[in-house]
């Protein structure tokens, strides 16, 4: 299994196998222009479980307990107000958090006299709080104002690293999906937003740009001085990049997500509700997003917009015909100039040009110049 998988990782990378991942790029906007209409759907529509953070309530901490069990705390409240379900949330194993909506100083004396009762513990174990909703209002805007210096810085930084800006519009293009399905999932499935979850969101826009970074690194590794050659389009060039990094892409995702997951485990089923568990559901999600939208988003986008460009039109233009011109040159060669398989010898120098290179092949010390005898 693993050999296979490493057996892959080379094909790609040397263009013995290929997977078509720029050519495609309608089908993974559709398929991303639709998850992007749900979330914003899902998000008019539903709304987000917003924590108490943001809408503002009160807070009650039940220690030393017997039972983590729900159903007492939601009897007790009952008791009080029934207008509102209250949250519920096991904290450790002898611990339970009860969050309501505002409650009066007399309304949150009684509560709290009601759960210890329910949980039969000391009143003196149990703790009680006040959040207001300005406080979630001020983290909300803090946080759309770090989004927005970080698109911005994102933009300039990569524009002038790559001296390109189609490769900085096609990232901000996939960090802002990536924003917005993540967000959309909590959405659908009700999870709870919380500040750690708001930390969590700004996070995985980090991991997306550096996966993103990689892939745009390898494109233009092969794509310099693509247009003053023939052999292959720009286009071709950069999907060759995907397919080199793609294997790396999987396996950098696959060993944050271990650590990310076992973190979300702890938080769920051993700690309960709290920081580790959302900012580490928001991490999970967010990984797998952003895994996605560098490989299948922003290589595909960047070429497209490279494509409006007159000169990368006119040399796509000119290797197709080239193709076409040769293949009409071989005696009943039926060969389409648009299905060509780009190598790795193809976007090598012409001095270390070698059909089937394997990566790496080229160094070491077999490939060291050797000592003649005296």
């Amino acid at each position: 299994m693993v050999s296979r998988f490493a057996q892959l990782g080379n094909d790609l990378y040397t263009g013995r196998r290929s997977y078509d991942f720029v050519g495609r790029l309608r089908l993974w906007l559709a398929i991303a222009g639709i998850l992007v209409l749900l979330s914003v759907g899902l998000l008019l529509t539903r709304g987000l479980n917003a924590g108490i953070e943001f809408t503002g309530g009160s807070s009650f901490t039940i220690s030393g307990v017997t039972s983590t069990d729900s159903a007492p705390a939601e009897e007790a409240v009952a008791e009080i107000t029934t207008s509102h379900v209250p949250q519920v949330a096991v904290l450790g194993t002898d611990s339970v958090r009860v969050q309501t909506e505002q409650l009066t100083s007399q309304e949150s004396e009684e509560l709290a006299l009601l759960l210890a009762q329910a949980y039969d513990v000391e009143p003196s174990e149990v703790t009680s709080s006040f959040v207001g909703p300005q406080w979630g209002a001020d983290v909300t805007q803090k946080a759309v104002t770090a989004l927005v210096v970080f698109l911005v810085l994102v933009t300039l930084v990569m524009t002038l690293y790559f001296r390109a800006w189609t490769m900085a519009a096609a990232a901000v293009l996939a960090l802002l999906s990536d924003i917005v399905v993540t967000v959309g999932v909590y959405a659908l499935s009700g999870f709870e937003v919380s500040p750690a979850s708001v930390i969590g969101f700004l996070t995985i826009l980090g991991y997306s740009l550096y996966d993103t970074v990689v892939v745009f690194d390898k494109v233009r590794e092969n794509t310099e001085g693509i247009l003053d050659q023939s052999r292959i389009t720009y286009g071709e060039a950069s999907n060759l990049a995907v397919n080199q990094t793609v294997v790396r892409s999987i396996n950098t995702s696959v060993v944050g997500l271990l650590p990310i997951g076992s973190i979300l485990f702890v938080g769920v089923y051993l700690l309960g509700a709290g920081t580790l568990r959302d900012i580490a559901l928001a991490l999970f999600i967010g990984l797998i997003v952003s895994t996605a939208s560098s490989i299948f988003l922003a290589a595909p986008i960047e070429v497209a917009l490279r494509g409006r460009q007159q000169r990368f039109h006119d040399h796509t233009a000119r290797v197709l015909q080239s193709r076409r011109a040769a293949s009409a040159g071989s005696a009943g060669s039926e060969e389409d100039p648009q299905e060509f398989r780009v190598t790795v010898s193809d976007v090598q120098d012409e001095d270390a040009r070698v059909v089937g290179t394997v990566p790496g092949g080229h160094r070491g010390q077999a490939a060291q110049p050797r000592r003649k005898g005296r």
